[in-house]
């Protein structure tokens, strides 16, 4: 999810929102083109792009951790 649709949602809303997506000068107005940047980004070792592709995990764990915690009886010993 990180890798394919978080980009493609950046680049629907912010193309809404902000306007037409560019590289620079060029006008790149296809989602390829802001994928393809996101990958080159990713191959670069920029952290901002590696916060986007694991956002949506790192999300999915800590609530699963907040729920467990929350499921969890005050009193009761931990099971291992």
């Amino acid at each position: 999810m990180g890798l394919v649709i978080v980009p493609l949602l950046t680049w629907v809303v912010g193309t809404h929102v902000l306007g037409p997506y560019s590289r620079g000068t060029q006008v790149a107005d296809r989602p390829l083109a802001l994928l393809g940047d996101f990958y080159r980004g990713l191959a670069h070792g920029y952290v901002v792009f590696w916060v986007v592709a694991v956002g949506p995990a790192v999300l999915v764990y800590v609530v699963r951790l907040l729920v467990a915690l929350a499921r969890r009886q005050p009193g009761t010993p931990d099971e291992t």
